[in-house]
């Protein structure tokens, strides 16, 4: 198993060698390097050239660092073409970038517009028929997860898409904190879990609470009923997911990837915050 870290507490106001320096002090040797303005930011190609590639290869040698995914996020289900086409483009820069730091894992999200479920389909499929013979090409596998506001939100719809391309090198990214968001306010870990069976290749840890409880009033809104989307990554046990579940449906899967600190509600003590994260995934999964 990988256990490793997304540094997005300190995306905003540390520079990358910092991050990397960070990541070793709190006790990991993998980070998932997540988007951040200065390597590749969300929708946008990407700003890195040999120069700073070189340069995040010194910073995790330096530090005994390894990068476990690069993870984009791009409008590649997008129902505008044009859209479509300029995510495909910036895809295709970062599995270069991806290949040339030696690492063989990205993770994404589905993204896409919810309100049009079937064009956006339409249009994730279209980007994946580009890109996938460049990931076979390169070697790099690929862990999708469904996103809340994605075209794909529920657990088994995402699984299911996956299982459609029919490719051993694709598989699911399970986050934690958007357990509601995956079966419509249940939050049955365990129950997603055994949908996605072999298809589980990646787990990001956070708590969240349930957006579908209380009659709608766990939020306070303006405009009440405004159609947004709202979850949180918080330190297990300040939300309301059952982690007792989640720990123990890992355990008796044998689970044996990659398993991220995904928390990122604190970038003002993140050092505290995951010393709470940490310890609740070593003591959770017998690590």
């Amino acid at each position: 198993m990988r256990l490793a870290y997304d540094p997005s507490h300190y995306r905003d106001n540390t520079n990358l060698k910092d991050t990397i320096d960070a990541v070793a002090r709190l006790g990991y040797e993998w980070v998932e390097l997540s988007p951040r303005k200065d390597f590749i930011w969300f929708y946008e190609y990407p700003k890195v050239d040999k120069q700073l590639i070189k340069d995040l290869k010194r910073y995790c040698s330096d530090t005994g660092v390894q990068i476990s995914s690069v993870l984009p996020v791009q409008q590649w289900s997008s129902p505008n073409e044009e859209e479509r086409q300029a995510a495909v483009r910036n895809w295709k820069r970062c599995i270069e970038i991806t290949s040339e730091l030696g690492v063989d894992l990205m993770n994404s999200e589905f993204s896409g517009d919810i309100s049009r479920p079937v064009e956006s389909e339409a249009a994730f499929i279209k980007s994946m028929e580009e890109l996938m013979p460049i990931f076979e090409k390169e070697g790099i596998k690929l862990n999708l997860q469904s996103h809340p506001n994605d075209f794909i939100e529920l657990n088994i719809e995402a699984i299911r898409m996956i299982r459609a391309f029919d490719k051993d090198w694709i598989k699911l990214v399970y986050s934690v904190a958007h357990a509601f968001f995956y079966d419509d306010g249940i939050g049955d870990v365990a129950r997603h879990l055994d949908e996605a069976g072999d298809l589980l290749a990646h787990v990001l840890i956070a708590d969240t609470l349930n957006h579908k409880a209380a009659f709608g009033l766990r939020y306070i809104i303006n405009p009440p009923n405004a159609k947004v989307t709202i979850h949180q990554h918080l330190n297990p046990g300040q939300g309301e997911v059952n982690f007792d579940e989640l720990y123990r449906k890992l355990r008796e899967m044998k689970f044996d990837g990659i398993v991220t600190n995904s928390v990122f509600a604190y970038p003002d003590k993140p050092e505290w915050s995951n010393d709470v994260t940490l310890k609740s995934i070593k003591e959770g999964l017998y690590l």
